[in-house]
């Protein structure tokens, strides 16, 4: 028997959290440093972006944001003040190399030594995200991530980072939501750097996929007790009824926005009928031989960012949920979550 308003044990007893389950915060360099030209800084595709009329709501920039870049002690007591024990970050490739490429900006690796030397005075375990859409100006510039050189630019930028931090991070993601910078970012351009090449995207998606591959195979040669994981974010998608068009429709978008990303990383291989379905766009040439080996290097973990689910439809006008968005940098709030 039981007072009104209560459970159960044995109904309560499923519902605890496990004793290694940790609390944290998460964050993106862009949206919270600030500091966009001190200390040798690079320009981002994201900087680019935000100057452009009509981007980003209200005409926002990140070039103050919460400051973080300075404030970072202030930031990181008020987490020990909450409790947390873990904080999820990331680190802005432009800060630490200027142009995507060549020599590394000190001055730039230093505030990230100094920021996770804080999270340690604290007992907060840091989780390092490499690549939160914050591509160098310059290597857009070349190309962008439709050009295959950006993943060997990003191997080696992630080496470098991992060549000054693994020895107190022991939490390593390489790219966030490969999904958005791919086809928000060059297929809507509703990201940046706002181009909208449906063929390029594609060459963009595989391009995101390698360069966590080549990462993980980079750190992997530095040191073998890192914890090094890829992060997509993951969408149950439901057909709005049992028709044939919704089911496909269901199909099709779940083939792109979680397949796609999940069946490379696991199993090494692109889902046949989401090739197919693409078959009018590209012939996919631009995977090369052993590509996907590389990207399903053995993973220590799988992060995900969960928002929200897709109800869609394939009928013309039918009807179907608008899923929110991932929060967008210079939008709003934090684009990580974990």
């Amino acid at each position: 028997m039981t007072t009104q308003g209560t459970r159960p044990e044995a109904e309560t007893a499923g519902l605890m959290f496990p004793t290694r389950f940790v609390w944290g915060a998460a964050t993106s360099a862009y949206q919270i440093e600030g500091a966009i030209t001190a200390d040798g800084r690079g320009r981002s595709i994201w900087d680019t972006f935000c100057s452009q009329d009509g981007r980003i709501v209200g005409g926002d920039t990140a070039e103050t944001a919460i400051d973080h870049y300075n404030r970072y002690r202030e930031d990181v007591k008020l987490m020990a003040d909450l409790g947390l024990t873990a904080y999820r970050f990331s680190v802005s490739w432009p800060r630490i190399q200027p142009d995507g490429s060549g020599a590394y900006n000190a001055k730039g690796l230093d505030f990230y030594k100094r920021l996770v030397d804080e999270l340690l005075s604290y007992g907060i375990d840091p989780w390092l995200t490499l690549y939160h859409w914050d591509l160098p100006q310059a290597l857009e510039d070349a190309g962008g991530w439709p050009a295959r050189d950006t993943s060997k630019r990003f191997a080696d930028f992630a080496a470098a980072v991992h060549a000054e931090l693994g020895d107190r991070v022991r939490n390593w993601s390489t790219v966030n939501e490969p999904w958005c910078s791919a086809f928000l970012g060059y297929a809507s351009g509703e990201h940046a750097p706002g181009r909208r090449e449906p063929a390029a995207a594609l060459r963009a998606a595989h391009h995101l996929n390698l360069a966590h591959g080549l990462a993980v195979q980079a750190m992997r040669a530095q040191n073998a007790d890192s914890q090094i994981g890829g992060c997509v974010n993951l969408y149950p998608v439901t057909p709005a009824t049992g028709s044939e068009a919704d089911q496909d429709a269901a199909r099709r978008i779940d083939g792109l926005q979680n397949r796609f990303f999940l069946d490379a990383l696991l199993k090494g291989s692109y889902p046949e009928d989401v090739l197919a379905d693409l078959s009018h766009l590209s012939d996919m040439e631009f995977i090369q031989d052993g590509d996907l080996a590389t990207i399903a290097a053995p993973l220590d973990m799988l992060l995900i960012n969960y928002y929200s689910r897709f109800t869609v439809s394939g009928a013309p006008g039918g009807a179907a949920s608008a899923p929110r968005r991932p929060p967008t940098p210079g939008r709003r709030g934090s684009a990580a979550s974990t």
